[in-house]
Protein backbone atom coordinates (compact mmCIF):
# COMPACT_ATOMS: atom_id res chain seq x y z
CA UNK A 1 0.00 0.00 0.00
CA UNK A 2 1.29 3.67 -0.77
CA UNK A 3 2.13 6.08 2.17
CA UNK A 4 -0.44 8.12 1.36
CA UNK A 5 -3.00 5.70 1.27
CA UNK A 6 -1.76 4.43 4.90
CA UNK A 7 -1.76 7.77 6.48
CA UNK A 8 -5.59 8.78 5.10
CA UNK A 9 -6.69 5.81 6.55
CA UNK A 10 -4.89 6.06 9.44
CA UNK A 11 -6.31 9.63 9.76
CA UNK A 12 -9.95 8.39 9.60
CA UNK A 13 -9.51 5.94 11.79
CA UNK A 14 -8.19 8.59 14.54
CA UNK A 15 -5.05 6.82 15.05
CA UNK A 16 -1.34 6.77 14.24
CA UNK A 17 0.90 4.82 11.16
CA UNK A 18 3.69 3.03 13.20
CA UNK A 19 6.50 1.21 11.19
CA UNK A 20 7.03 -1.76 12.66
CA UNK A 21 9.52 -3.65 10.94
CA UNK A 22 11.72 -0.75 8.90
CA UNK A 23 14.25 -3.78 7.76
CA UNK A 24 11.88 -5.85 6.09
CA UNK A 25 10.87 -5.47 2.20
CA UNK A 26 8.90 -3.78 2.16
CA UNK A 27 8.89 -1.99 5.29
CA UNK A 28 5.54 -3.08 7.30
CA UNK A 29 3.97 -0.35 9.57
CA UNK A 30 0.77 -0.58 11.62
CA UNK A 31 -2.18 0.89 12.26
CA UNK A 32 -2.20 1.44 16.28
CA UNK A 33 -2.72 4.54 19.01
CA UNK A 34 0.80 4.74 19.78
CA UNK A 35 0.51 6.45 23.11
CA UNK A 36 -1.21 2.85 24.37
CA UNK A 37 1.50 1.38 22.42
CA UNK A 38 4.10 3.27 24.37
CA UNK A 39 2.64 3.34 27.56
CA UNK A 40 1.83 -0.81 27.80
CA UNK A 41 6.05 -1.29 26.51
CA UNK A 42 7.03 0.48 29.17
CA UNK A 43 4.83 -1.74 31.90
CA UNK A 44 5.89 -4.72 30.14
CA UNK A 45 9.93 -3.38 30.32
CA UNK A 46 8.63 -2.28 34.24
CA UNK A 47 7.54 -5.64 35.56
CA UNK A 48 10.20 -7.73 33.45
CA UNK A 49 13.15 -5.58 35.45
CA UNK A 50 10.49 -6.48 38.55
CA UNK A 51 10.65 -9.99 38.38
CA UNK A 52 14.16 -10.09 37.15
CA UNK A 53 16.84 -10.65 40.53
CA UNK A 54 20.40 -10.23 40.88
CA UNK A 55 21.00 -13.75 43.00
CA UNK A 56 23.55 -12.66 45.43
CA UNK A 57 26.37 -14.75 47.32
CA UNK A 58 26.09 -14.56 50.79
CA UNK A 59 29.10 -15.65 53.14
CA UNK A 60 28.95 -17.15 56.37
CA UNK A 61 31.74 -18.20 58.58
CA UNK A 62 32.21 -21.28 60.71
CA UNK A 63 34.86 -22.25 63.34
CA UNK A 64 35.43 -26.08 63.76
CA UNK A 65 34.54 -25.54 67.36
CA UNK A 66 31.07 -24.28 67.72
CA UNK A 67 28.85 -25.19 69.93
CA UNK A 68 25.48 -26.62 69.33
CA UNK A 69 23.40 -23.30 69.84
CA UNK A 70 25.33 -21.56 67.95
CA UNK A 71 25.72 -23.80 65.07
CA UNK A 72 21.90 -24.06 65.49
CA UNK A 73 22.00 -19.63 64.83
CA UNK A 74 24.13 -19.57 61.93
CA UNK A 75 21.74 -22.36 60.45
CA UNK A 76 18.92 -20.22 60.85
CA UNK A 77 20.82 -17.39 58.78
CA UNK A 78 21.97 -20.07 55.92
CA UNK A 79 18.00 -21.01 55.95
CA UNK A 80 17.70 -17.43 55.77
CA UNK A 81 19.69 -16.62 52.71
CA UNK A 82 18.78 -19.53 51.12
CA UNK A 83 14.88 -19.07 50.99
CA UNK A 84 15.66 -15.41 50.14
CA UNK A 85 16.92 -17.27 46.88
CA UNK A 86 20.90 -16.61 47.40
CA UNK A 87 23.39 -18.83 46.94
CA UNK A 88 25.75 -19.52 50.18
CA UNK A 89 29.16 -19.51 50.81
CA UNK A 90 30.16 -21.41 53.81
CA UNK A 91 33.42 -21.05 55.49
CA UNK A 92 35.37 -22.72 57.96
CA UNK A 93 38.49 -20.89 59.59
CA UNK A 94 40.72 -23.11 60.85
CA UNK A 95 43.75 -21.82 63.32
CA UNK A 96 47.00 -23.35 64.76
CA UNK A 97 46.51 -26.89 64.85
CA UNK A 98 42.98 -27.33 63.68
CA UNK A 99 44.71 -27.48 60.52
CA UNK A 100 45.98 -31.14 60.61
CA UNK A 101 42.27 -32.06 61.22
CA UNK A 102 40.70 -31.48 57.61
CA UNK A 103 38.04 -34.22 58.25
CA UNK A 104 36.40 -32.68 61.57
CA UNK A 105 35.74 -29.39 59.17
CA UNK A 106 34.37 -32.24 56.33
CA UNK A 107 31.95 -33.38 58.92
CA UNK A 108 30.77 -29.77 59.88
CA UNK A 109 29.95 -29.00 56.49
CA UNK A 110 28.24 -32.06 55.85
CA UNK A 111 25.87 -31.89 58.76
CA UNK A 112 25.33 -28.50 57.67
CA UNK A 113 23.99 -29.64 54.08
CA UNK A 114 22.07 -32.22 55.61
CA UNK A 115 20.28 -29.80 57.40
CA UNK A 116 19.31 -27.36 54.69
CA UNK A 117 19.44 -30.60 52.10
CA UNK A 118 14.92 -29.47 51.85
CA UNK A 119 16.11 -25.54 50.94
CA UNK A 120 19.57 -26.52 48.89
CA UNK A 121 21.83 -28.13 46.51
CA UNK A 122 25.35 -28.33 46.89
CA UNK A 123 27.10 -26.22 44.21
CA UNK A 124 30.53 -26.83 44.97
CA UNK A 125 31.62 -29.64 47.72
CA UNK A 126 34.08 -29.17 50.46
CA UNK A 127 37.34 -27.50 49.47
CA UNK A 128 40.68 -26.51 51.58
CA UNK A 129 41.95 -23.48 50.12
CA UNK A 130 45.06 -22.79 52.87
CA UNK A 131 43.83 -21.99 56.55
CA UNK A 132 40.13 -22.26 55.16
CA UNK A 133 37.42 -24.88 53.97
CA UNK A 134 34.75 -23.45 51.50
CA UNK A 135 31.44 -24.97 50.11
CA UNK A 136 29.09 -22.96 48.13
CA UNK A 137 25.21 -24.43 48.83
CA UNK A 138 22.83 -23.18 45.98
CA UNK A 139 18.82 -22.44 46.69
CA UNK A 140 16.66 -25.08 44.82
CA UNK A 141 13.83 -22.03 44.01
CA UNK A 142 14.83 -19.09 41.56
CA UNK A 143 15.03 -15.55 43.54
CA UNK A 144 12.37 -14.25 41.87
CA UNK A 145 10.19 -16.19 42.92
CA UNK A 146 11.18 -16.10 46.73
CA UNK A 147 10.71 -12.42 45.74
CA UNK A 148 7.38 -12.52 44.95
CA UNK A 149 6.04 -14.91 47.74
CA UNK A 150 8.17 -12.42 50.11
CA UNK A 151 5.98 -9.51 48.90
CA UNK A 152 2.69 -11.61 48.60
CA UNK A 153 3.69 -12.45 52.97
CA UNK A 154 4.23 -8.75 53.15
CA UNK A 155 1.09 -7.52 51.59
CA UNK A 156 -1.16 -10.27 53.47
CA UNK A 157 0.36 -9.02 56.19
CA UNK A 158 -0.47 -5.49 55.70
CA UNK A 159 -4.15 -6.10 55.16
CA UNK A 160 -3.85 -7.98 58.43
CA UNK A 161 -2.67 -4.76 60.41
CA UNK A 162 -5.45 -2.53 58.07
CA UNK A 163 -8.24 -4.98 59.28
CA UNK A 164 -7.02 -4.84 62.79
CA UNK A 165 -6.73 -1.18 62.90
CA UNK A 166 -10.36 -0.74 61.68
CA UNK A 167 -11.66 -3.45 64.62
CA UNK A 168 -10.08 -1.18 66.90
CA UNK A 169 -11.81 2.04 65.74
CA UNK A 170 -14.62 0.30 65.49
CA UNK A 171 -14.77 -0.90 69.33
CA UNK A 172 -13.59 2.70 70.45
CA UNK A 173 -16.55 4.40 68.45
CA UNK A 174 -18.95 1.93 70.37
CA UNK A 175 -17.00 2.68 73.82
CA UNK A 176 -17.24 6.28 73.41
CA UNK A 177 -20.99 6.46 71.83
CA UNK A 178 -21.75 3.98 74.98
CA UNK A 179 -20.08 6.77 76.92
CA UNK A 180 -22.02 9.47 76.01
CA UNK A 181 -25.34 8.17 76.48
Amino acid sequence: MRVEDALRLAEEAGLDLVEVAPTARPPVAKLMDYGKFKYEAGQKARDARRNQANTQLKEIRFRIKIDDHDFATKTGHVKRFLEGGDKVKVMIMFRGREQSRPEAGIRLLQRLAEQVADLSVVESSPRQDGRNMTMVLAPTRKKADAMVQQRERREAARTERKAKHEERSQREQVRQSRAGE
